[in-house]
C-alpha cells in the first residue's frame, strides 16, 4: 500500500473481488474471469471466449472510510461492423447494499466483429479512470460493479483512507448459469441484470455464469460449476442449444444428464434448479440458427430453421421445455434436491405482451427486472427450490 498526494494505493488482488471464477495477471494488471484457465483452454470460439471474460456479477469489496475512491481500469469493447460505437460501461458503486453512485470509463480497446465474415479486429485504446466522490463519511463495505459487457482490466485502486477486504456477512452463494438472458445483455447497467436484481432481493451473493451465446452444456463449463464453491445452483437451458442448431434431440438428452450428473460430483445435495427457455416467440416452435438483420440500422434476430424438421429431431423451445420436464422428474426420485421450473413462469405470454423483447430475442431493462421479480418469488419464495436460503 502506497500514498501519494493524500490518496492510498491498494493492490487490487483477489481477496478484494468477488463474483468470478479466476483472474490472470496481465501486463496491465488484473483480469478478472468467470471461468478457470483449465476451462478457457478448452473453449473452441471467440464468442464464449469474450463472454467469460465480460465480468458480469463481479465487483470489487472492500471496507473503508474513504470518500473518494478511483479505479484505473483498461476496458475492452465490443462493436459490431457498421455500426456506431457502443456506448461506454457503467460501473456502479454501492454503499452499505445501497446503490449510491455510477460513473462510465472512455476510451479503451475496441474489438470489432464482422457478422458477415466472422472476423475480429482489436483497435488498441488507452486506460481510463473510473472514479467516486462525496461518499458517505465512516466505515462502510463499497462495492464496485464492473460493466456486465466490457472486459475490464483493473489496474490500481487508489482511496483517501485505507482499505482492507470486506468481512464475510455469512450469506449464501447462489451460482446461475445461463444465456445472453443472464449474462445481462440490454440492461442498462451492473446491477440491473435480472439474475443480479434477484440477488438483491433474495439476500444472496451472486456468482453469474451466464455467457452470451454460450450456454451449451459445454462440459468444461460443469466442471468449473462442480468445483466452485456455491449454497445454491440454478442453470437455465435451452435457447443457445436452439438459436446455434448446436444439436439434435438424440445428442440433447444426454448431455443434459452428463451436466447435471458433474454438478452433482461437486455438489450432490445442493439445490440445484432447472430452468427450462423462457418465452422467445421466434424460436417457440422454429428450430435455429439464428440470424442477425441489421435492417433499419438496428440489430434484430430471426430464426431461419425449418419448422417441419421438428420429427427428425430439431430442436425447438417448445421440444427442450418438455424434455427437460421429462429428466428432472426421472431424475428427482433420486435426487430429492433437484427441482424444476418452466422459464415461462419468469417471462411467458403476459409478460411479452406489457415488455416485448426489443430484439426479439433479449428483454429490455423493464423485461430484466419482471424476470427478476418473477424468479425471486419462484425460487426463493414459499415452496421454493431456494426458500430455506431465504428465510
Amino acid at each position: 500500500m502506497t500514498t501519494d498526494h493524500a490518496r492510498i494505493t491498494t493492490p487490487i488482488t483477489t481477496d478484494l473481488l468477488r463474483g468470478h471464477l479466476d483472474a490472470e495477471t496481465t501486463a496491465h494488471g488484473l483480469l478478472p474471469h468467470r471461468l478457470p484457465a483449465r476451462a478457457r483452454r478448452q473453449i473452441p470460439d471467440d464468442q464464449l471466449v469474450t463472454a467469460e471474460a465480460q465480468p458480469s456479477g463481479v465487483r470489487l469489496v472492500f471496507r473503508t472510510r474513504a470518500t473518494t475512491v478511483e479505479v484505473d481500469v483498461l476496458p475492452t469493447k465490443r462493436r459490431y461492423r457498421g455500426l456506431p460505437d457502443p456506448a461506454d460501461g457503467v460501473y456502479d458503486l454501492l454503499v452499505d447494499g445501497r446503490l449510491t453512485a455510477r460513473t462510465t470509463v472512455a476510451g479503451g480497446n475496441l474489438r470489432i466483429l464482422d457478422p458477415a465474415s466472422s472476423s475480429v479486429e482489436v483497435r488498441p485504446g488507452p486506460a481510463g479512470t473510473a472514479r467516486f466522490t462525496d461518499l458517505p463519511a465512516g466505515d462502510k463495505d463499497v462495492e464496485i460493479w464492473l460493466p456486465h459487457t466490457e472486459i475490464t482490466e483493473l489496474i490500481a485502486l487508489r482511496t483517501d483512507a485505507p482499505v482492507e477486504p470486506a468481512p464475510d456477512r455469512g450469506r449464501p452463494v447462489w451460482m446461475h448459469h445461463g444465456s445472453s438472458l443472464s449474462h445481462g445483455s440490454n440492461a442498462t447497467h451492473p446491477t440491473a441484470t435480472w439474475p443480479a436484481l434477484a440477488a438483491a432481493r433474495a439476500g444472496v451473493e451472486l456468482v453469474n455464469l451466464g455467457f452470451g451465446g454460450g450456454a451449451l452444456l459445454d462440459p468444461f463449463t460443469a466442471r468449473a460449476m462442480r468445483d466452485a464453491p456455491a449454497d445454491l445452483i440454478s442453470v437455465k437451458i435451452g435457447i443457445n442449444v436452439v438459436n446455434t442448431d448446436a444439436m439434435r434431440l438424440r445428442a440433447f438428452l444426454p448431455a443434459v444428464h452428463g451436466f447435471l450428473d458433474t454438478l452433482r460430483e461437486g455438489h450432490p445435495t445442493t439445490p440445484l434448479l432447472v430452468v427450462s427457455p423462457l418465452l422467445c416467440p421466434v424460436h417457440e416452435d422454429t428450430p435455429g440458427p439464428l440470424a442477425p438483420d441489421f435492417t433499419g440500422g438496428t440489430l434484430r434476430f430471426k430464426a431461419v430453421g425449418d419448422p417441419a424438421e421438428r420429427a427428425a429431431g430439431r430442436l425447438t423451445l417448445t421440444v427442450i421445455r418438455d424434455a427437460l420436464a421429462r429428466i428432472v422428474a426421472q431424475r428427482s426420485d433420486e435426487d430429492p434436491h433437484l427441482h424444476h421450473l418452466d422459464g415461462r413462469a419468469l417471462y411467458g405470454e403476459a409478460d411479452h405482451e406489457e415488455f416485448p423483447l426489443p430484439d426479439a430475442v433479449h428483454p429490455d431493462p423493464a423485461g430484466h427486472r419482471r424476470i427478476a421479480e418473477n424468479f425471486a418469488r419462484h425460487a426463493f419464495g414459499a415452496g421454493g427450490a431456494f426458500a430455506a436460503a431465504s428465510g
